[in-house]
């Protein structure tokens, strides 16, 4: 009986925590679509997160939900419903997986403008989370999620069938996409990128929207068809692990990008989005010059196109006087600075 009751109050204490966060998430304002909010309500993030991993100085601390000590139970609870990114799987000390921010998820979900019957490719399944809010707006059939690790992808499958959800989960290297699940309406990245993968657009019907981190943002790309696609950067700054798989190419450093800058500009977030963005073909100074000359722009300033002949990245316009390859892109146009 005792053991009954515990199951019970700790079941209370869980819906609880769930329903203040789609509260918080409400009151925030990223959740103002009621089908996301039905979703988020409907999708507890503690089911996708059994366990994480927290600093601890030098080290990591695990957090798990069965583990014997009541109060390390309680921490597992408080941090899986704090608005915040989890770690999930480390190896040899590196991160490899997360349980991404609330919401950031929430805010990407909307910008991906779904429409009911709209088919998913989501690149990183993680733990399955995201997987599950997207099955539950738009119906599993619709919804296919890759993960390059079948650790992931096996962990990811039984948190979503736990809940109902029979997504397709592939393991696979996510800048291949899925080509035999395609084509897709809407291509959701959750892991940062260097370039944007071309076989993706390939895969993808007319009109389709890609959203991918990118540099320190997130690009809203519109697929005109498999060889070109182009769009702008969103507002919202976004941190994620990055693409793995053996055509991923590590995304430059903030830190080695900016040698040689005051500190308090490479920590100024507007200018580190444009740094990263332009690693390897402008000079940081040439990058602070332009920076400084147009008015510190934002991120939404800023748009990539992507075409057979490489990737560019711009400002203001596709067409205008600042242009340049995205970092890594073969071939691509001449850049144009001014």
């Amino acid at each position: 009986m005792a053991a009954h009751t515990a199951r019970i109050e700790a079941r209370d204490l869980r819906d609880t925590a769930h329903a203040a966060q789609v509260r918080e998430l409400t009151t925030a304002g990223v959740l103002e679509d009621p089908r996301w909010r039905a979703a988020f309500a409907a999708v507890p993030r503690h089911v996708f997160v059994p366990y994480f991993w927290t600093g601890r100085g030098a080290g990591h601390e695990r957090l798990w939900a069965e583990d014997p000590d009541p109060e390390r139970r309680a921490r597992w609870l408080r941090g899986v419903y704090v608005d915040t990114p989890l770690a999930t799987r480390l190896r040899d000390g590196r991160l490899v997986s997360s349980s991404s921010q609330p919401s950031l998820m929430a805010k990407m979900l909307a910008a991906l403008d779904v429409r009911d019957g709209d088919d998913v490719l989501e690149i990183g399944a993680g733990t399955g989370y995201n997987a599950a809010l997207l099955c539950h707006r738009l119906g599993e059939e619709h919804v296919t999620t890759v993960d390059l690790d079948e650790e992931i992808t096996e962990s990811a499958r039984a948190h979503l069938a736990e809940l109902g959800h029979h997504p397709a989960v592939i393991t696979g290297d996510g800048a291949r996409g899925c080509p035999a699940r395609a084509p897709f309406d809407r291509i959701m990245v959750t892991c940062t990128l260097p370039l944007i993968p071309h076989p993706w657009l390939a895969q993808c019907r007319p009109g389709a929207r890609i959203l991918a981190p990118l540099s320190t943002g997130l690009i809203a790309l519109t697929v005109r068809d498999a060889d070109f696609a182009e769009g702008n950067f969103l507002h919202t700054p976004a941190y994620f692990v990055p693409l793995r798989g053996a055509t991923a190419v590590p995304p430059p450093d903030p830190a080695g990008v900016g040698y040689g800058l005051p500190y308090e500009l490479v920590e100024n977030e507007r200018f580190q989005f444009m740094l990263v963005l332009t690693a390897g073909v402008l000079h940081p100074r040439e990058a602070l010059d332009l920076w400084r000359r147009e008015d510190r722009p934002s991120r939404e300033r800023f748009g990539v196109s992507v075409g057979p002949e490489g990737q560019w990245t711009w400002l203001d316009d596709p067409q205008g006087p600042y242009v340049w390859p995205l970092g890594g892109s073969p071939g691509g146009r001449e850049g144009r600075v001014g």
